[in-house]
């Protein structure tokens, strides 16, 4: 059953009866139910968490403004804070790890481990890059007000990624936002130690930038790879992402 927190600019799922050591943080265009196994299995060792809908996502709220994972990451920071009793294990997929990424630079003393999924993405300038040649154009016409907004919409809907031509208005410019980001300056400022659980399947983002993240940790890191696996870790291999709490609530 969801819950309010934040005045009703959050909402979540509690799993298990004791207070939460996990705060669970889903990817774009999903949901607080993307970690239910994860959460259930965890519950009935007696392991309390807590996954929320981040905001404009589920029930919850679109944020005030419009930014990436810093701005996701104020909207969250007090929730934070409310749960970590003890220093609590953030663990994030996708968009949602960029978010618990941000929050562990900011907040170190309330996290006690990271464990991030299919995140973050690196040297966003690449995917600056790869628009198509044909898309470019549409782009330099309209910031030149010679095609009408309908016909650019149309030229989004066409050459877009998914994610892109599933967003609309203030998650639009949110999503422009977030994969124009840089996390390399928060990788490199972690002072929390941080699992790295990919699938090796991945399309989205590629187990080389696991690689590439590891390489600018210095705290304790690992990476686990889960053959067979794509991009979607918390519905197909809940029991990785276990694994990886278990093993950091015992460290």
């Amino acid at each position: 059953m969801l819950r309010v927190y934040d005045e009703g600019r959050l909402f979540g799922e509690t799993f298990g009866e004791d207070p939460p050591r996990v705060l669970w943080l889903h990817g774009w265009g999903r949901t607080s139910a993307d970690f239910s196994v994860a959460a259930r299995a965890l519950a009935e060792e007696g392991v309390g968490s807590l996954s929320v809908d981040l905001p404009g996502f589920g029930s919850s709220p679109l944020p005030e403004g419009v930014g990436g994972a810093e701005l996701y990451a104020d909207a969250l920071v007090g929730l934070l804070r409310q749960l970590a009793t003890q220093p609590i294990i953030l663990v994030g997929h996708s968009f949602g790890g960029s978010v618990a990424l941000t929050l562990a630079a900011r907040e170190a003393p309330l996290v006690k481990h990271l464990v991030l999924t299919g995140t973050p993405r690196l040297s966003p300038s690449l995917s600056r890059t790869v628009a198509p040649r044909a898309y470019r154009w549409w782009r330099w016409a309209a910031r030149r007000g010679l095609v009408s907004e309908a016909r650019m919409e149309r030229a989004r809907q066409r050459y877009g990624s998914p994610d892109y031509r599933q967003a609309h208005g203030a998650l639009r410019e949110i999503l422009v936002a977030s994969v124009n980001e840089s996390y390399e300056v928060a990788l490199a400022s972690l002072v929390t130690p941080v699992t790295f659980v990919w699938g090796e399947n991945d399309r989205d983002v590629p187990l080389d930038v696991a690689v590439r993240a590891m390489a600018l940790v210095s705290v304790p890191a690992q990476l686990r790879t889960l053959p067979g696996v794509g991009h979607l870790t918390p519905t197909e291999a809940p029991g990785a992402l276990a694994d990886a709490v278990r093993d950091a609530l015992r460290s």
